[in-house]
């Protein structure tokens, strides 16, 4: 599908969650801070208990660069599969693949003490659209769910950029982008069932 601006899913079910999404980011770091010390991921402060910093971390960034290139990739992604983001789906989405993103990390992960940005979720995201892609048989989709597993195995074996480290004044937690993509997976899977089902009931009610 062209990208024009006709075309992009601008209704407010499509478009709602994904804004606010970045507008928390943006919120996030402006009061960094004041507020990071409360609400973003850390290892120990989890163990003590703290639980919401395992979804609320994810809004925090290590400087404008990160953040900036998070709600680009945020933006591209609703541009490519917004269309099929709602309310609900987009945010239980959303949730899952940051839970589990946090979860992957503290159990698999517990030598990452600190982690913030968006872009566990945005490969979740991203294992969302091309999934929706495969099902409405845009064979895009297909190149996108490949792709974007190649990505990660190539992390997984060689490491992330220099380059993008040095941007973001950081490590790249590349197991955050496994997590956030099995999140992304998993929500997927119980998604298509799901709606699925309700398919087939409502032919059978007719």
């Amino acid at each position: 599908m062209t990208l024009t601006f006709k075309n992009l899913p601008l209704k407010k079910q499509h478009s709602m969650v994904v804004t606010i999404v970045a507008m928390l980011a943006i919120l996030a770091y402006f009061f960094n801070d004041a507020i990071s010390g409360l609400f973003v991921y850390q290892y120990q402060l989890i163990s003590q208990g703290e639980l919401w910093r395992t979804f609320t971390g994810h809004f925090f960034h290590t400087n404008g660069i990160h953040l900036l290139l998070n709600l680009a990739a945020l933006a591209l992604l609703w541009a490519l599969h917004g269309h099929f983001y709602n309310f609900k789906s987009y945010s239980l989405l959303f949730i899952t693949s940051a839970l589990i993103c946090s979860a992957g990390l503290y159990f698999f992960s517990p030598e990452i003490r600190q982690y913030v940005g968006l872009s566990g979720v945005l490969h979740g995201i991203f294992v969302f659209g091309a999934i929706m892609d495969i099902r409405h048989k845009d064979k895009t989709g297909y190149l996108l769910f490949v792709g974007v597993w190649l990505k990660i195995a190539h992390e997984q074996f060689y490491g992330a950029s220099e380059q993008v480290s040095t941007l973001i004044n950081a490590n790249v937690a590349i197991d955050a982008h496994l997590w956030g993509a099995v999140g992304g997976l998993l929500f997927s899977c119980c998604y298509v069932v799901v709606t699925k089902e309700k398919v087939l009931s409502n032919n059978n009610e007719h």
